[in-house]
């Protein structure tokens, strides 16, 4: 007889906090932007700046805010989280993406003429079956679930978010990777017309275009690692990496990126974006590890963002692999990780 056990990341849908307390929230506006940074910077620091959001409603002016359109999906009760949901509103105006500016508000404020179709996912290099996918079939040619992720960022604040998408495997498995790929190499979209931080090193905090991620062949296998094509039931906004995204919940955030052209597998290791500008600070791995301090932060604690004002709510402690360590440990059986951070 088969039984099904549930891990120590997973939890009864009935715990959960009811996603209809925050769908009648409307979509602010305008969002201020913090100031301009180069590199991330430290939640301890930033928590003491403003306040961006509050309980009261927005002023909604749906005109002038890019179009989501609702996404049919599964709800996959397997991948749900302890903590309350992070409120519509504050996902999509609290981003990094430097493609539009450093500041949390700039992604909202530029990324809204943003286009996404006509849009070509490639998936390339060693592999037997090579894969170009229009915009169309990244929202039809595969089952759409959703999937509640805790999301950590290395800034050391947090989100819970109600992902939609599919399992990155089974887009690899269909490319049929060959012997010898031992990495998987992402690319975002470059357009500096469209994406202002990429015309502007000023505006764009200094870094080299296209953003570039990567995982190891068989973390990139595991059946956490989501490709999202959407949120609260919705298709992606821009600003946060529309029209297909890479969540890996295990990791800092900046590991998963936004806005994906190119996967390509390749039988080295890729040098991601954030390691080539400050690999003192951004290693390859990014696991989300309390024990490994940022050289400018702790990482034993975090602010989450869930309802509420944006700064009030209090720290609390961070989680090995970001409360997926059940799932994802044995991936680095035997790896120093206060090496390989």
């Amino acid at each position: 007889m088969l039984i099904k056990t549930r891990k120590k990341s997973d939890i009864k849908e009935s715990q959960l906090t009811d996603e209809k307390v925050y769908k009648n929230r409307r979509v602010v506006l305008k969002a201020l932007g913090l100031s301009a940074l180069s590199i991330p910077l430290a939640s301890s620091v930033q928590a003491g700046l403003f306040d961006i959001f509050s309980d009261k409603e927005k002023t909604d002016n749906s005109d002038l805010i890019f179009k989501r359109s609702e996404l049919i999906h599964t709800k996959n009760s397997r991948f749900q989280s302890l903590t309350p949901l992070t409120p519509e509103d504050k996902i999509l105006q609290y981003n990094n993406f430097y493609e539009f500016g450093t500041g949390k508000g700039d992604p909202f404020s530029f990324a809204q003429q943003f286009k996404v179709d006509p849009w070509q996912l490639v998936i390339d290099g060693l592999v037997d079956k090579p894969i170009t996918l229009n915009y169309e079939e990244l929202l039809t040619r595969f089952a759409i679930e959703e999937r509640l992720y805790r999301m950590r960022c290395v800034e050391a604040w947090s989100m819970n978010i109600p992902w939609l998408g599919f399992s990155l495997a089974t887009l690899l498995k269909m490319a049929s990777p060959k012997s010898n790929a031992k990495y998987v190499r992402f690319e975002t979209l470059e357009d500096p017309k469209q994406m202002r931080g990429q015309s502007s090193r000023f505006i764009g905090g200094g870094l080299d275009y296209p953003y570039v991620e990567g995982l190891r062949l068989d973390e990139a296998m595991n059946p956490l690692v989501l490709l999202s094509v959407g949120l609260y039931g919705k298709t992606l906004a821009p600003q946060n990496g529309a029209p297909i995204r890479l969540v890996v919940p295990w990791k800092y955030g900046f590991k998963s990126i936004k806005s994906i052209v190119k996967i390509t597998l390749t039988d080295k290791a890729p040098v991601n974006t954030w390691q080539k500008i400050a690999a003192n600070e951004y290693g390859f791995f990014a696991n989300v590890n309390p024990q490994v301090d940022h050289p400018r932060w702790s990482q034993a604690s975090e602010r989450f963002i869930g309802p509420g004002n944006l700064f009030a709510a209090s720290r609390k402690p961070t989680l090995p692999f970001n409360g997926y360590q059940e799932e994802v440990a044995s991936l680095y059986k035997g790896l120093d990780l206060t090496r390989y951070y």
